[in-house]
């Protein structure tokens, strides 16, 4: 490496550490740095003068030292920076010119000529091939968000990104053309690949935007979905209760008829007649009305398909499709899925009927209790009575 080409990568290092603006996340020293080592990979493979060799790598060096400057006109600012400090240097005239309108050809509107043009060029967008390409994006979109000269949304970047890609570089020289276009060619297909995939995210969410829309509302499906859950619940347990009456009055008529009743032949329990007719016509009259309570009420069946059209008949309730055919019944269903409020409809004439039924059973249940308690208290208070006034004692006496 050249004196003069030392002297200018410490100049240009300590310029962009010290004057660059922190805000250049992109066009600062490390692409500085990339380009220089791009630059070198291709003349490592070009046949250019040591004397051409050494301007290309100090337009690399100096290219974008026209930053510390400001955004706009940066190249012009770059030369000049350049002239400044290679003149200093006492460097060739000839040679600072030439350095001059190597900077100029990083103008992306600029069409390169020659070779040296193509590789300055190319060494600048290099990371277009690069794994890295990432990266740098996102630093560049950021940068231009953070210096106010433009704020992407991420579809949009990626679009500006496929169309430079696609319609504004091209890289020049043989070498990057063989090394350096399949990386590039596999980071746009990521690229659109994204882009599909942003677009197939999209389409889902739209169409989980109108499904949500035209589906019942979320407060709607749990306010029906807890109220059903409720009143079976408060079915299970109304059948619990009845079941509990059923068994408690089986015993207390099994005790009665293998104990109690058989003493009735002999005619010194007559007095115990009446108090055990009464005790066990009460546990009767309770596992009657407990019956009752848990009877199923089964109704036709059956429904006609105008009941449907009109939205007559509840089909989520079995007895009003038991004994249809299963074509039918499809048919039916697929009506029901149609329309959203013949849904409602169904499932609030559903609660409401499980309503009914459960207010049929616990007023049934309800007068089981308490005639099984008056049984119990008149009996114990008939069993009283007669042991008081007609038991045994009485008799002798």
């Amino acid at each position: 490496m050249s004196e003069i080409v030392q002297k200018t990568e410490a100049f240009v290092t300590k310029m962009l550490a010290d004057d660059l603006d922190p805000k250049f996340l992109y066009h600062n020293l490390k692409h500085t740095q990339r380009v220089v080592k791009s630059t070198k990979e291709l003349l490592e493979n070009h046949k250019v003068s040591a004397k051409e060799n050494e301007q290309l790598l100090l337009s690399a060096w100096l290219h974008d030292t026209g930053y510390t400057k400001g955004t706009l006109n940066h190249e012009e600012a770059g030369c000049h920076i350049a002239e400044a400090f290679l003149s200093k240097e006492n460097y060739d005239p000839k040679g600072i010119e030439q350095v001059k309108r190597l900077i100029m050809a990083t103008k992306m509107e600029h069409e390169p000529e020659g070779l040296l043009e193509h590789i300055i060029r190319d060494a600048d967008a290099s990371h277009f091939a690069q794994k890295s390409y990432w990266e740098t994006t996102d630093f560049l979109k950021e940068e231009l968000k953070l210096l106010g000269l433009a704020d992407f949304s991420n579809k949009e970047w990626r679009e500006k990104n496929i169309k430079m890609f696609r319609d504004k570089h091209r890289y020049y020289t043989e070498y990057a053309k063989t090394n350096w276009q399949e990386g590039k060619e596999k980071n746009l297909k990521q690229l659109i690949k994204d882009k599909k995939t942003e677009k197939e995210i999209a389409k889902k969410e739209a169409l989980k935007a109108k499904y949500k829309s035209e589906s019942p509302d979320r407060g709607i499906q749990t306010l029906f979905r807890v109220t059903l859950k409720n009143h079976l619940t408060l079915s299970d347990i109304a059948d619990t209760k009845a079941n509990i009456l059923l068994s408690v009055n089986a015993i207390i008529i099994s005790v009665a008829l293998s104990n109690l009743i058989p003493k009735l032949d002999n005619p010194s329990n007559t007095y115990l007649i009446y108090p055990t007719v009464i005790f066990i016509t009460f546990s009767v009259i309770s596992m009657v009305l407990a019956v009752l309570a848990t009877r199923p009420n089964v109704t036709s069946g059956k429904f006609s398909k105008e009941d449907v059209k009109q939205k007559k008949v509840n089909l989520l309730f079995f007895g009003n499709f038991h004994k249809m055919s299963l074509p039918d019944y499809e048919w039916a269903i697929k009506e029901l899925v149609k329309d959203k409020d013949y849904i409602y409809s169904s499932l609030t004439k559903d609660l409401y009927f499980l309503g009914l039924v459960l207010d049929r059973k616990y007023k049934i249940l309800r007068l089981t209790y308490t005639i099984f308690i008056i049984g119990i208290v008149i009996s114990v208070i008939a069993f009283g009575i007669s042991f008081r006034f007609f038991g045994p004692e009485r008799m002798n006496f």
